[in-house]
């Protein structure tokens, strides 16, 4: 026996599940996704989204609302007649009348150990945070933002270093993986859900880009964080100034290093800088219409010595 599903995801997180889905037997009703973006230098073309793209290379039906909440978009939805609706960082929220429409309800799978982490940017905020373990859960879909009652998890331990992209790419899989387990055991009628927990409940906001320039006066077990959880997207930066004055320069990987100095300093040559608390390695760094390179290949362009202030 296989379920009547439709599926409703729009970034490369989300595509690992629908495929396994698909890789599972069950029928896509219909596959909903954000609208393409304008693109091009002057917006003239469309950018489908990994999603997008994917359902139509398996010629699946795909419908792009920009709302769920007029009558026509929740008519056709219904029309679907699904036996259930599984949800992958879609972007948009689902009314109750959508809620409600799949015979056996909507399955969200979502990046970090709820109640911890709710919204919109729960993989980069746990970096951010330096929290240790994350994981991935499915739960059943309630108007709340992500409180519904859970089925299944896994947990993971993040890496020191870890940056929020590779911590995503290992979240990516595994939740696909949970996900294909968890529709297996609904469609067997197996699927037992607990309530979320009262304590420890945060919420991941979505990343301001306000929140992207380094402090160095900070300690560095932040300036660390906020580094990794802000790579590759949309990258920490400090302000470098140059013959041709002031640029931003992001940086996509560091390290903790021993050692101190005024914030911002370079205290050796190997690109430490001072924190308010300690220092950090710079170890992989982008320029403005730059490919990423390591810290000598950075030091060696922008002819930086110890004792030099980064903005």
């Amino acid at each position: 026996m296989t379920l009547r599903l439709v599926f409703m995801g729009t970034p490369d997180f989300a595509v690992p599940t629908l495929s396994e889905l698909v890789g599972q037997g069950h029928e896509i009703a219909a596959v909903y996704t954000r609208a393409p973006k304008a693109a091009g230098r002057r917006g003239m073309d469309l950018t489908k989204t990994p999603v997008h793209r994917f359902a139509e290379s398996l010629n699946l039906p795909v419908y792009t609302p920009r709302t769920l909440r007029d009558p026509e978009t929740l008519e056709a939805f219904a029309a679907h007649e699904a036996d259930a609706a599984v949800v992958v960082a879609y972007g948009l929220l689902l009314p109750k009348a959508a809620l409600d429409a799949p015979r056996l309800g909507c399955l969200n799978l979502h990046a970090s150990l709820l109640p911890r982490w709710r919204g919109a940017a729960p993989i980069q905020r746990a970096v951010m945070a330096g929290d240790t373990e994350t994981g991935v859960m499915v739960m059943r879909m309630e108007e709340g933002l992500d409180t519904g009652p859970v089925a299944a998890a896994e947990r993971v331990a993040i890496g020191p270093d870890e940056t929020a992209g590779e911590l995503h790419d290992r979240l990516r899989a595994l939740g696909a993986d949970l996900m294909g387990r968890a529709i297996s055991a609904l469609e067997r009628g197996g699927l037992t859900f607990r309530p979320q927990g009262q304590d420890g409940v945060a919420y991941a906001a979505k990343i301001d880009k306000a929140e992207a320039r380094i402090d160095w006066g900070r300690p560095a077990a932040i300036v660390h964080n906020q580094i990794r959880g802000l790579s590759p997207f949309p990258g920490a930066w400090f302000e470098l100034v140059g013959p041709r004055g002031p640029e931003r320069v992001k940086v996509l990987r560091s390290t903790r290093a021993e050692g101190g100095g005024a914030p911002g300093e370079l205290i050796d040559d190997r690109l430490t800088v001072a924190c308010g608390e300690g220092a950090v390695r710079l170890c992989l760094l982008q320029r403005a219409g730059k490919a990423p390179v390591d810290a000598g290949a950075f030091l060696n362009g922008a002819r930086l010595d110890p004792g030099a202030r980064l903005g």
